[in-house]
C-alpha cells in the first residue's frame, strides 16, 4: 500500500488515508514507517496528519457519537447535550468509554441546521435531540459514569 503513494507530497494525505482504513487509526509504528518508505521526516507526516481532523491517533470506538455545536445547535442546546452524553458516557468529546463501546465527538456543523441539535450515532442523523432522548440514543448499561475514558 505504502508503494502507490511514494511520489509527491499531495500523496501523502492519500496514504494517511488509506492507513487509518487498513488499521482503523494512524498507530505510531505505522506513521514510523510511512515516513521511512516515502522519505519524508516522521515531523512531516505527523504535520500532514495533525492538519487534518479526520486522522485519529487511538482506535475509536465500536459506535461513533457526534454531537453538532454549530451556531443553530449550539444556540438549541447542543452544548448542553454534548456534556450530558459525556456525563452519561464517562468520557469528554475525542474520547472513547474504557469498554470501546463509544467514542464522542463534537463536530462544527453537520449541514441539517434546521433540526438541530443534531447528535449522529453511527451514520444515522438524529434531529432536535434534547436532554430526554439520550438515553434512547445510547445504552449505558455497564458504563460507568465516572468512567475511565481510554487514552
Amino acid at each position: 500500500m505504502i508503494v502507490s503513494h511514494l511520489k509527491p507530497r499531495l500523496h501523502l494525505v492519500s496514504l494517511l488515508q488509506d492507513l487509518q482504513e487498513e488499521f482503523g487509526y494512524l498507530p505510531e509504528p505505522i506513521l514510523r514507517l510511512a515516513a521511512e518508505r516515502t522519505g519524508k521526516t516522521l515531523i512531516d507526516v505527523y504535520g500532514v496528519a495533525t492538519f487534518y481532523r479526520m486522522f485519529r491517533f487511538k482506535p475509536r470506538g465500536r459506535q461513533l457519537v457526534s454531537v453538532c455545536l454549530g451556531t443553530a445547535c449550539h444556540v438549541r442546546g447542543g452544548a448542553q447535550v454534548a456534556s450530558e452524553l459525556g456525563k452519561k458516557l464517562g468520557v469528554r468529546p475525542g474520547e472513547t468509554t474504557a469498554d470501546g463501546e463509544y467514542t464522542l465527538e463534537t463536530v462544527n456543523c453537520l449541514g441539517c441546521c434546521a433540526i438541530g441539535p443534531v447528535v449522529v450515532k453511527e451514520g444515522r442523523y438524529h434531529g432536535q435531540v434534547g436532554l430526554k432522548e439520550l438515553d434512547g440514543l445510547i445504552r449505558t448499561e455497564g458504563v460507568n459514569g465516572a468512567g475511565r475514558p481510554q487514552r
